[in-house]
């Protein structure tokens, strides 16, 4: 296992946090050259001084003014703010490796970056390629990056097809959970408030994510990433429910032989992968005990009672700006429905009406995804603004 250096962006959420831990497991196997983070100031603090980045990256002065109080004076990381720090620490010539975590938009500008300048990346920020896959894509050629998934479905996927060559792969099944409503009749979701709509039954997540969970619209997400990483089709990927989460990832090859990822539901197993392929070690994950009894289930989703993962397939096939002006509508409807302004079938509603009023393009930089990016958010909500508050409260 090589010694890499890392540049961590978002370092104080879940992906991040969590790759520190499989660094801290690893001893000196991996140094830490810089960390970005938002708002967790306190959290960041703790990890500077465990980790000794050389750089910190902040969002503003004030959440920089912030941890220079909490930090030590014998701890002194170089400190930036603003979004082209994200991109200097990321094309910096110290880190070879850049964990890209960071939520959003806010991310993507730097994971290109790190792409054109021929990083390994450990790629957890959706929208890299959801709204610039193509653009990502095309970097990651041209510079011969190594860009491993973390996303537990599409590093899966990933281990999967190292079972054979990618011309005999037939098929990617991504395994969904189903949410908190694969049970619930579609007459009632409407119905729905946010507060159920948050209680996941497998994963602790944050909110957006887990409302998408919900909605399907992650699964949907996930199809259009698994498109551009593995050169899938829309035709040729397939999401089953899965609710035990167990088994991440299936790759159908043409002989009928169906390879499938199978581990704990802990992601600094995707993670380490990540960091350390195409070797494998030992990680702090628990392990599948097999002498227990345990029952999978896989059955089809519903595209009627969630049409979002429906829109997501659309969007592949539509090409140009579509999948990014999905995944900027959703976050907008997402928002509102946790506001209390629309209901749970009005973030459907909502990203429909937006993918059907916006002008399609082909952009053809990151300026271009962005400029897409704000236009489309401003266009749903409009849409929002002018649809019926038709909130759940539960039944």
């Amino acid at each position: 296992m090589l010694p890499r250096t890392l540049t961590v962006l978002g370092s104080t959420g879940s992906i991040g946090a969590n790759t520190l831990d499989v660094v801290r497991q690893h001893g000196g196997t991996f140094r830490v050259f810089a960390l970005a983070a938002g708002r967790n100031i306190t959290l960041l603090a703790q990890q500077i001084q465990e980790f000794n980045p050389t750089v910190v990256v902040l969002p503003d002065d004030a959440a920089r003014n912030e941890l220079l109080q909490l930090l030590p004076k014998t701890v002194a990381p170089e400190v930036l703010v603003g979004p082209e720090a994200l991109v200097q620490i990321s094309v910096a010539n110290e880190p070879d490796t850049v964990m890209s975590s960071i939520v959003g938009v806010a991310g993507l500008e730097a994971t290109h970056a790190a792409a054109c300048h021929g990083k390994r990346i450990g790629l957890a920020n959706k929208e890299s390629l959801v709204s610039a896959g193509k653009l990502m894509m095309e970097a990651v050629a041209r510079h011969k990056v190594e860009l491993i998934p973390v996303d537990s479905e599409h590093n899966g996927a990933h281990q999967c097809l190292r079972a054979g060559l990618r011309g005999e792969a037939r098929k990617l099944i991504l395994t969904a959970s189903g949410g908190p409503f694969r049970n619930t009749p579609a007459a009632d979701l409407e119905f729905v408030s946010p507060a159920q709509a948050l209680k996941h039954p497998t994963w602790k997540m944050g909110n957006r994510i887990t409302i998408d969970s919900a909605t399907l619209m992650n699964k949907g997400f996930e199809v259009i990433e698994a498109h551009w990483l593995f050169a899938f089709s829309a035709d040729e990927i397939e999401v089953v429910v899965h609710p035990q989460s167990s088994v991440h990832a299936m790759v159908e090859y043409e002989d009928g032989s169906v390879i499938a990822q199978i581990s704990a539901t802990d992601m600094r197993m995707p993670i380490q992968y990540a960091l350390t392929w195409p070797d494998r070690a030992a990680a702090p994950v628990p392990r599948i005990d097999w002498s227990q009894a345990r029952a999978w289930d896989f059955h089809a989703p519903d595209f009627e009672k969630f049409p979002l993962l429906g829109l997501a397939y659309d969007s592949i096939r539509m090409g140009g700006d579509a999948s990014c002006i999905l995944n900027a509508a959703d976050e907008i409807a997402v928002e509102a429905f946790l506001k209390g302004r629309i209901g749970f079938t009005g973030i459907a509603r909502t990203v429909r009406a937006t993918l059907e009023q916006m002008p399609h393009t082909e952009p053809r930089t990151i300026g271009e995804v962005l400029a897409v990016d704000v236009e489309a958010r401003a266009r749903a909500r409009e849409i929002v603004e002018k649809s019926p508050v038709t909130v759940g409260a539960g039944r």
